[in-house]
């Protein structure tokens, strides 16, 4: 048997928030926080219900959460499928967080810093400004003009996994074993040396191994993969449906601004015949210069027609 995929909502709870999961998610956040500096020495693993101070507003359902040794608090997300206002969530889980803290008898100053990390398995970010051969992009909140940093209260950590793309023989450090578990784990069928010569990848690979599984438990796992399947299926399908839609459009469209093209086209072509046909029978009886003034034509187009029409 393989081991269960660290990307799905099953695979990433078990194998990150289980109660033996503590090492293995401080050396997680060392790799992904802190570029594999051993800066988390230990944290405790929260519940992971965010509840909501007055019954109206959002119930917000985080994959972990975690609480460091420093008192900071980190959100961990996993996401499959790129959804709609999807940064607008992350801010909002990431402020929710923040002043959550701020119960009766708080003060702001009482406020303890929030790092979101959040793991996608598709492309966040295909613009410029950000680095694409970087799998991992971090943010504070800085000075526009001189990046200066404002505070270190809120940060945010995402990490593409897509951008990833190295092998086993090519893995260097801890950030890049990390990066290969959470992309490939999945499709592993025995555990690699690459990855078992850390104790806590070999740690989590136990805990991911499906012989581990209860038969509930694996039944739940792959009905789970199999809705994901489903998802990504209907994701990919709109996709193409999409660009279906679009090509249809476009040509369309540009059949009919070709057809008002060549129909304006022409129209200019028609008129400007015209009006040499008029300047042509103007000179059998007067002069280029007054040729000229009456069709609009410049002196040497008239004088042109003129040459080409004296025998």
């Amino acid at each position: 048997m393989g081991f269960i995929d660290p990307k799905t909502d099953f695979g990433f709870k078990r194998i990150f928030a289980s109660p033996n999961s503590r090492p293995i998610l401080k050396s997680l956040l060392n790799a992904l926080i802190y570029d594999g500096q051993l800066r988390i020495q230990d944290l405790e693993i929260l519940d992971p219900y965010q509840q909501p101070e007055i019954s109206d507003f959002k119930l917000s359902i985080l994959d972990v959460k975690a609480q460091l040794d420093d008192g900071s608090t980190v959100i961990i997300e996993m996401q499959v499928a790129k959804v709609e206002a999807f940064i607008q969530r992350i801010l909002y889980n990431t402020t929710k967080a923040y002043a959550s803290q701020l119960g009766r008898g708080k003060y702001y100053w009482d406020l303890r810093p929030v790092i979101a990390v959040t793991i996608t398995d598709f492309i966040l970010f295909d613009d410029p400004e950000v680095d694409q051969s970087l799998p991992i992009s971090r943010f504070s909140i800085l000075n526009e003009e001189t990046h200066a940093l404002c505070t270190s209260q809120l940060r945010w950590i995402f990490v593409e996994l897509p951008k990833f793309g190295k092998d086993l023989v090519d893995l260097e450090g801890l950030v890049d074993r990390w990066l290969f578990f959470l992309q490939r784990a999945g499709e592993l069928q025995q555990a690699p040396p690459e990855l078992t010569s850390d104790h806590d990848l070999q740690s989590a690979l136990d805990i991911a191994n499906e012989s581990q599984l209860s038969p509930a438990e694996l039944r739940f796992f792959e009905a789970e993969l199999d809705r994901l399947r489903v998802m990504q299926g209907q994701i990919f399908s709109a996709r193409d449906e999409g660009l279906a839609e679009g090509l249809a459009e476009g040509l369309a469209e540009g059949l009919a601004e070709g057809l008002a093209a060549g129909r304006a086209e022409g129209i200019t072509l028609g008129a400007k015949q015209r009006e040499l046909e008029i300047a042509r029978e103007l000179l059998k009886t007067l002069d280029p210069e007054t040729v000229s003034r009456v069709t609009g034509l410049s002196i040497e187009q008239v004088q042109e027609l003129a040459q080409a029409d004296d025998p």
